[in-house]
């Protein structure tokens, strides 16, 4: 494909199946990505994982594993990102059963473990309810000299959550929120409030308050997860004069529940 005498490369034919794709034209993206293989690098294989994930947009499962085969063929060594990248695509296809193959065939390559490849498996296993493999999986991780990061806690936490394994989860924030003064991440509202509640249920005052203050002092404490220890003070007639300053502090806006609540345990 020549205009003017310039050619028209792989990334420019990438972009252009991807246009098709968002039109629903997949008939048209696959012969344009047919296109774009035949300009693909035999020095350089990032090409040939723009094409795998375009494919696996496709849900061309046979597509993805081929070139991944043929990526193998271009010098040079295979990274962790190109692993993550295919083993994404085979997660996002639902092929849990090729993912874990390309798994182990990172394990027997690999060189330092990164746990960032462990991680799309672990992912994988989590959104699928299938929690016992996911703490094999952690486990054997482990072992093999990984270093959990926050992403590991967060997947770990919401599969715990979902099965109703709150010590488990509660454990695993624990975990999560020592990293969270070197990085950006942030729990979600609905696994934070989640634990919250659990320690609501069993009236367990003493954690509830050292949870919220280390979310208050991380910076992401909210007007639900005050309401909720407002309210297990009321319920233990315990004075709450630390949570109505950490409100003050956090310039939490009060809702009609959160007056109450504040009205009520200032007459404890």
């Amino acid at each position: 494909m020549r205009d003017s005498g310039v050619e028209i490369g792989w990334s420019s034919l990438c972009t252009l199946a991807n246009v098709y794709v968002k039109a629903r034209q997949f008939e048209k993206a696959s012969l344009v990505l047919k296109s774009a293989e035949q300009k693909l690098s035999s020095c350089n294989r990032l090409g040939y994982f723009f094409l795998i994930t375009q494919h696996a947009s496709l849900k061309n499962k046979d597509e993805v594993l081929r070139l991944w085969e043929a990526s193998k063929a271009v010098d040079g060594r295979i990274t962790c990102a190109n692993y993550m990248c295919v083993l994404s695509c085979l997660v996002k296809l639902s092929d849990l059963v090729e993912a874990e193959r390309v798994f182990r065939e990172w394990e027997a390559s690999r060189g330092k473990y990164d746990v960032r490849v462990s991680n799309v498996l672990l992912g994988a296993y989590v959104r699928n309810g299938l929690m016992d493999k996911a703490e094999s999986l952690h486990l054997h991780t482990m072992e093999q000299g990984g270093c959990p990061n926050y992403k590991t806690w967060e997947i770990l936490m919401e599969g715990w959550v979902k099965s109703q394994e709150m010590e488990k989860a509660v454990d695993a924030m624990k975990k999560a929120f020592s990293m969270l003064r070197d990085c950006h991440w942030r729990p979600s509202d609905g696994i934070v409030l989640a634990i919250a509640d659990y320690f609501e249920k069993k009236g367990d005052v003493e954690h509830a308050l050292c949870y919220v203050k280390t979310t208050h002092d991380l910076g992401f404490a909210s007007l639900p997860l005050y309401k909720s220890l407002l309210r297990m003070h009321l319920c233990s007639q315990k004075p709450a004069f630390d949570i109505l300053k950490m409100m003050e502090k956090d310039k939490i806006e009060m809702d009609e529940e959160a007056y109450d609540l504040i009205q009520a345990v200032k007459e404890c």
